[in-house]
Parts: structure tokens; sequence; C-alpha cells
């Protein structure tokens, strides 16, 4: 989930930063392609011209629409041999890997209301002869650091033929979630299946997204590219709806407002395939050089059910069914000895529990010898219980490291948990 705050006190201009940012850079690199919204009206076409599929919801106008889609097209053959697939009744998977908002958190029905379940909704309307399987890897408080280790587990082996990828407001605009969300786009591009990529940006009330950062990579990648920010900002500016309409908080959807990011997906999908004879059969191949140091692109994920420690110390390995996906994992009620892992990687994180139960307590991490870290797993005034990803070891290349997990003598909580390591 994303950070909190409550809305501050900026004015027009800051408020719309995020948006004016965005479409200067990237409309100055290339002039977008229009993009017919088929939910509006449209000029009288061919009889041949596929109807588009009738609109979930009716939340989004024209203006909204053309805002959300104000980029450079981008490159459609794979998302155009996708539908043709379809079209001929071949089964196909389609897929969505975020964070909470991609989970379907504050949707009424997860499983019916998110945005997610209306992209699903909306390859099942539009090619009822082709089975279509649906993958949802959103898990809520994570960020693409995490996305791009759990990846391949998650989402690829189901072999996905269209994904869209949701972290804008999980990820911050700075350089360490630049390298982690570009890594994750060509892991899933580089894919021996070939999926075809969108990319969703989303929005806390404020305007805080990493939309920048993300729309420049995808930009790089020649990427088709939606901001649920850019159309509902300026409307609220404007007075045509308040935030709380679509938010009961400041960053999750409600349900319209999952509805307006559903009706987005409608229209750029229903244009796409309206335009499909349009655009070339032969895939175009994926072959632009990496934006940023590839250093996840073999990311990741180990657990207890895959790793053993060196040395157990006080922690127990616990199997447990809770909340968050990953229960095999190692905990500690008293952190009286360390636990050790030998772990060959070139660069090291881990996943840890954050709880708002202040018997938890702050460990530190040695690598090799040398603290790198302290963690505080007291979430303290926090939203509720929650994991944290952390970068903790950073080299050019893979060798066997120590790795210990100590409780710090100055901490007042005695428990810990270690969730899982992300080594690549």
């Amino acid at each position: 989930m994303g950070e909190r705050n409550k809305e501050t006190g900026r004015d027009r201009g800051g408020r719309l930063f995020l948006i004016l940012c965005t479409m200067i850079m990237l409309a100055g690199c290339a002039a977008p392609k229009e993009q017919k919204d088929p939910g509006g009206s449209q000029p009288e076409v061919p009889e041949a011209t596929p109807a588009p599929v009738p609109l979930p919801s009716d939340y989004v106008t024209e203006e909204m629409y053309e805002r959300a889609v104000a980029f450079r097209e981008g490159d459609l053959t794979r998302l155009a041999a996708v539908m043709r697939r379809a079209r001929a009744g071949e089964d196909i998977t389609v897929g969505v890997i975020g964070g909470s908002i991609t989970e379907g958190y504050s949707a009424s029905n997860r499983a019916e209301t998110s945005y997610a379940c209306h992209m699903r909704n909306w390859w099942q309307e539009r090619f009822p002869d082709s089975k279509v399987e649906y993958v949802n890897a959103g898990i809520g408080g994570t960020s693409s650091y995490l996305g791009v280790h759990r990846v391949q587990e998650d989402l690829l082996e189901q072999k996905p033929d269209f994904v869209i990828v949701e972290f804008s407001v999980n990820d911050g605009n700075n350089q360490f979630f630049k390298i982690s969300y570009d890594n994750l786009l060509r892991r899933i591009l580089l894919d021996e299946n070939e999926p075809a990529l969108l990319l969703l940006f989303t929005t806390q009330e404020n305007g805080t997204s990493a939309q920048v950062n993300d729309a420049l990579l995808g930009f790089g990648y020649g990427l088709p590219m939606i901001s649920y920010g850019n159309a509902v900002l300026p409307s609220i500016e404007a007075g045509e709806f308040a935030w709380k309409d679509i938010s009961p908080d400041n960053v999750h959807p409600n349900d319209r407002g999952h509805a307006v990011i559903g009706e987005l997906l409608y229209r750029y999908l229903n244009d796409v395939y309206t335009r499909l004879e349009e655009i070339p059969e032969e895939v175009t191949p994926f072959t632009a050089k990496a934006q940023t140091k590839e250093r996840y692109l073999k990311g990741r994920v180990l657990d207890a059910s895959c790793l053993s420690p060196a040395e157990v110390g006080s922690f127990t390995e616990q199997v447990e069914n809770w909340y968050f996906p990953y229960k095999n994992y190692w905990h500690t009620k008293g952190g009286g000895e360390a636990i050790v892992f030998e772990i060959e990687a070139a660069n090291i994180g881990m996943l840890y529990q954050r709880d708002v139960d202040a018997a938890f307590g702050l460990y530190d991490v040695y690598i090799d010898g040398e603290r790198v870290r302290s963690l505080n797993g007291y979430f303290e005034d926090g939203w509720g219980n929650s994991m944290e990803a952390v970068e903790l070891y950073v080299s050019e290349e893979a060798a066997l490291h120590r790795v210990e997990v100590r409780k710090n003598p100055d901490s007042t909580g005695d428990l810990f948990t270690i969730l899982c390591w992300l080594v690549s």
C-alpha cells in the first residue's frame, strides 16, 4: 500500500505537477498518435469494423480518456498478436502484477469489482470462444523491488500472454526503484512466451506517484501506457467530482475508482482491436538495451522451503497460513542467539515482517562480519501489520556470503520474523 499521507495544501500547479511533467517530457519526445475513443461518439465506420465491447460503466469522459492515453502509442504488435490468437479461439492467459490496488484492496469484491477483474472481463467478453485464464499477482504493501524477485514464480511460470504492471504508488521516484522497475519490465519482455505488456500508472490523492520514472522507462521500450492519475486529478481539480467519490482513503480506489480504471482499459483495448487489421502481424523483436543496471534480472526468492540456515540460533522455521503469501519463514520469540545463513549471490535483500505489536524488536543484519543495517520489526503508529523488502548488499559478482541476523542490544522488543531472502 502506498504511504497514507493526508492531502496537503498544494496549489493548483503543485497538484498537477505529476501530470504536466509526464506529458511535457513524453509528448515532447514524439507526438502521440491519435487514439480513437470507442466509448465516445465516433465517425461512421465500415460494417466490417468490429463493434467495441460495451463499457462496464459510464464514469470516464472523452477528455479523461484522452489525458489517460496521452503518451506515444508504442509498439502494439505483441498485443495485436494476442488478440488474433484469441479471435481464432486459442486459449490465452492474462495477468497483473502490482501492489494493493492490483490485489483489489478497497474493492467490495476483489474477484468481481477490481480493475484487474474488469480487464479480465474484457478479454472474456471480446473472445467468448477462447478460454481466458487469469492470474492476479498483486500483493499489498509491496514494490517493484520485491516484484522483480517474485515475478517468475508468481506470474511468468503461468505463461501469460498479456500483462499489466502497476507499482506507481508503491515505488518512489528515485534511482533505486527506477532500477528495480526497469529490471521487472525487462524480465517480462524477455520471457520466452513474449507477453504483451501494458503499464498502468495509479496515484495518491496528492499526486504522489512514480509515474514520471515509470513512463520514461516505458517510453524507452515503446510500451503502451495508461495513467489513472492523468484521468482523474484534473477532473477533481475542476470540480467534476471529489476524490472521496473514488477512494475511501488517500490511495486505494473504491468500486467506482476501480470501474474508472476498468473503463479506461476497456476503451483502450476496444480501440486497439478496432484497428487490428492496421497493425502488422509480425511481432517486433524486443532488442532494446537496458536503461539501467541489469541488477535483478535473475532475482529469486529464498524462503524456509528451499534454504536451510547454517546455524538456526534462537529462530525456528514456521509454516503458517496467514495474510501474506510467504508462509515458510523464520521467527524468533527471544533472539538470544543469531541465525546464520550462507547465501551465494551478488545482491542480497530481505523481506521481513513489520507489526504494530510493540513486542516486535530491532534486529541487526551482518554480512561477512560487518553490520550493514538495523531493521525494526515494530511498525510504530503504522496502518497495520505489513511486510517490508529492503536491499542489504550490492556487488558486481556473485560470491558466498555469511549472513547473520541478531537482536540489537538496545531492542525493547523480542520478536522478529524473516519472511524470505531476495537474491540475484
